[in-house]
């Protein structure tokens, strides 16, 4: 009964965000839903073609992609530049403290790159290709489905520098979640919404293994983290132990897109810092979100589908602007 309540949720959810988002507007005024509808008609199937096929062999992958377009757009605004390699003129943002040795999918970006320069050559951006392996990804992945506004073009240049200080870090406070967020134009159902991306995937030791010891003036654990918890994630990540070790940050449903992120923190059980912060800050204004969200899934699904429009419209490149890369880690003619 309960699988048969949770799958008409998903279809009701899947529904009104699809009718919902067909008829919003970007709020720059330049991106469209049909950018491509006569120069590639088959792109969203091709990007989704190449994510299922990838996902036979790397679970991982569909939380990795959509991890790739929300890094991208907190840094200059959604234009591919994460995507760029270090080259004589370019310092990598892969190389950027919050992506090195943890931003993933790449080769994946590259394959969908691939397939859609051969249906629709020198016609798609890379930075449409990471808004559509999102969406893609998310749904593939039992999420909501949104139309994704396209019409973005490629950076010529990266922004190291930038992403070590604009992309929110697991060990951020309350603080300086609701203050990067607020730099790039999103709000705190913004950020209550994007978080629950953690709904799925994987995250290193070293990204929460502050948390387990050593935390407090005592030498104590983070308080916050429920008893369970704190004993089963010190067994996976012994102190001075392997820092790669991974750890589903979801550890009830880490495949899944669901609202589960949230009824974790309900019970101190978020993985990272950043996630628990936004239920046991006293007072904060995310408290009755992550409530909210955490007793109606279709709440929270609608309400990311809408944050995640919000996000991919920070500071695209458009018109002539930028250029469209053929391969999505150099600029044309280097």
């Amino acid at each position: 009964m309960a699988r048969s309540s949770t799958a008409c949720s998903l279809t009701a959810v899947t529904l009104f965000a699809a009718a919902l988002l067909f008829s919003l507007h970007p709020s720059n005024g330049q991106l469209t839903t049909d950018f491509y509808a006569k120069t590639c008609p088959g792109v969203s199937s091709i990007v989704q073609t190449v994510i299922l096929e990838a996902l036979q062999h790397d679970p991982r992958i569909t939380a990795s992609l959509l991890r790739l377009h929300f890094h991208d757009c907190f840094v200059h605004g959604c234009d591919g530049s994460l995507l760029l390699d270090n080259s004589p003129t370019i310092q990598s943002e892969k190389d950027a403290a919050p992506n090195f040795q943890s931003a993933r999918g790449f080769g994946v970006v590259d394959m969908i790159k691939a397939a859609i320069e051969s249906a629709c050559p020198g016609t798609v951006s890379c930075a449409d290709i990471l808004a559509l392996a999102a969406q893609a990804s998310v749904h593939l992945s039992g999420g909501p489905y949104w139309t994704v506004l396209l019409g973005r073009r490629d950076s010529l240049m990266a922004y190291q520098a930038l992403a070590n200080i604009s992309i929110p870090s697991p060990f951020d406070s309350y603080a300086n979640l609701t203050s990067k967020f607020s730099a790039v134009g999103l709000g705190i159902t913004d950020l209550v919404a994007l978080s629950g991306a953690h709904t799925f995937g994987r995250a290193q030791c070293k990204s929460f293994s502050p948390r387990l010891y050593n935390f407090t003036a005592n030498g104590g654990p983070d308080p916050t983290i429920s008893p369970w918890y704190l004993t089963a994630l010190r067994k996976l990540c012994p102190q001075n132990g392997n820092s790669s070790v991974l750890a589903d940050l979801d550890p009830t449903t880490p495949n899944l897109f669901d609202n589960h992120y949230y009824s974790n923190l309900q019970k101190n059980d978020g993985l990272l810092l950043s996630d628990q912060e936004l239920y046991s800050t006293a007072g904060a204004a995310t408290i009755s979100l992550v409530n909210s969200f955490s007793f109606d899934p279709i709440a929270f699904f609608e309400s990311f589908a809408r944050s995640i429009v919000n996000m991919g419209n920070i500071s695209p490149l458009t018109g002539s602007n930028g250029e469209i890369r053929f391969n999505c880690r150099k600029v044309n003619w280097s």
